[in-house]
């Protein structure tokens, strides 16, 4: 399994927490081995990671929304924004222009048509921040 395959693991995962707020990151391993395919320790490292960040990783992306507020984003992009602010952030193996392409190859797989230039945005404008 390739680094994108297990990145889109992660994104499964934090978009299903999405719908189900109270479960708990310990069972999540079985739940996607049982209905998906075997979690890969990246997946789940990055979705804990993300979980656990949740509160600083939001708060960075609302600093970069503009006129939008992070509870009207819709779901799937909210969780591509997350795992990449996650990497970016807190992942020292991925370089933040992977992680911004990977989110946009995300949203452009699983969001609105062109909701991947409104990932890229958001993405783009924390990293010029950051340099």
């Amino acid at each position: 399994m390739n680094r994108s395959e297990m990145r889109e693991q992660a994104f499964l995962l934090l978009f299903e927490k999405e719908f189900f707020k109270d479960l708990p990151c310990s069972d999540v391993e079985e739940i996607f081995d049982e209905n998906v395919s075997p979690l890969s320790e990246y997946a789940k490292n990055a979705f804990e990671n993300t979980v656990l960040h949740m509160d600083e990783i939001d708060g960075n992306i609302a600093k970069y929304l503009k006129g939008w507020k992070i509870t009207r984003i819709p779901k799937v992009n909210l969780a591509v924004l997350r795992l990449a602010f996650y990497e970016i952030a807190y992942e020292d193996t991925v370089p933040p222009a992977v992680a911004v392409n990977e989110a946009v190859e995300l949203a452009k797989k699983y969001s609105g048509s062109d909701d991947y230039s409104f990932v890229n945005g958001v993405l783009r404008s924390y990293l010029r921040d950051k340099e």
